[in-house]
């Protein structure tokens, strides 16, 4: 009896033949750097879960975007932190927030980056809720109007891309119309469109100061165990006026982000979220796991799912990476 004739090892027999024929290419071109910005001037505090990380005010902010668009990457997620928390997150909206105010330092530094900016009301409420709360219950409508007006002023401060993150109904509309009626039609809406009630946010919620000081977000937040539902959530979302919808966390949700590609003819993103970096950085320390080659195995098989942009923590080592290959 003779050996098949197929022997798939021939193509894996050197480097030069496995890039020939590899099916998944990572870039630095779809790459989303995350950033805490807070206010004040030249505060730069680590987070802790968060090795490399910092809470940043804007003039230390604009120097890292300053790194990050020198590495190649095209795009920053701002997340602000409240000088002042309200039960109706006011500061959000405000036109001296740190978002705002890193926004402006990142336009003065003239830096070739799109800014997007996270848009929720969790990081500057007292409750630590993505939205108005009344008798313990978060209210759908009241929330709205307010995220639309936090997104507005994102965009009167130079933002390029709003991103609600909330999870309530009808916000993306909302904040389309809100944009729309004053002049910024150009402004594009990243949703997330499925976003889970997941353990893996433990450590953005310490960066961001935005843990729920009562109950959970299950009532807004996905059920992890629905498939099916986040199809529906990004087809609204769409309807709606969204331009990119996102997938988080990423990891736990490759077969979503199938899904969700497979699906819709829209541009498709994925959160490699905080607490997924946090377990490869605690492992890489310990010595348990390869960094580097966990990290691009991670970005590939987000990839491979179908995610074209990934919002991720190890974006700038990711490029430094893709650089020296």
């Amino acid at each position: 009896m003779t050996f098949p004739a197929h022997r798939p090892r021939r193509l894996r027999r050197t480097e030069s033949l496995r890039r020939l024929v590899r099916e998944t290419h990572l870039t630095v071109d779809g790459l989303v750097y995350p950033m805490f910005a807070c206010s004040g001037t030249n505060v730069r505090r680590e987070i802790r879960s968060m090795p490399g990380i910092f809470q940043q005010s804007p003039d230390h902010i604009a120097e890292e975007c300053r790194e990050a668009a020198a590495l190649g990457i095209p795009a920053v997620i701002l997340f602000g932190l409240a000088e002042h928390e309200d039960e109706t997150g006011s500061e959000a909206a405000a036109a001296h927030g740190a978002v705002q105010r890193s926004i402006e330092a990142i336009r003065k530094a003239k830096l070739d980056l799109t800014v997007i900016t996270d848009v929720c009301l969790c990081e500057y409420t007292s409750h630590g809720h993505c939205g108005v709360v009344k008798d313990s219950e978060v209210l759908n409508d009241p929330s709205v109007a307010l995220l639309a007006g936090a997104a507005l002023s994102h965009a009167r401060a130079g933002a390029d891309v709003v991103a609600p993150s909330d999870m309530m109904d009808g916000r993306v509309a909302a904040i389309r119309r809100k944009l729309d009626e004053n002049g910024f039609q150009d402004v594009a809406i990243l949703s997330y469109a499925a976003k889970y009630c997941s353990a893996f946010y433990g450590p953005f919620r310490e960066a961001a100061d935005s843990a729920p000081q009562f109950g959970d977000r299950r009532g807004y937040q996905m059920d992890p165990a629905n498939a099916r539902e986040a199809l529906r959530e990004v087809a609204l979302d769409i309807e709606e006026g969204a331009d990119i919808v996102m997938v988080k966390p990423a990891l736990a949700y490759l077969d979503v982000i199938r899904h969700v590609r497979e699906r819709f003819d829209v541009p498709v993103a994925a959160y490699n979220v905080s607490g997924e970096f946090a377990m490869v950085k605690a492992a890489a320390q310990n010595g348990w796991v390869d960094e580097k080659r966990a990290v691009l195995e991670i970005m590939t098989a987000i990839r491979r799912a179908g995610a074209s942009i990934v919002l991720t923590y190890h974006a700038k080592d990711v490029a430094r990476w893709l650089e020296a290959c």
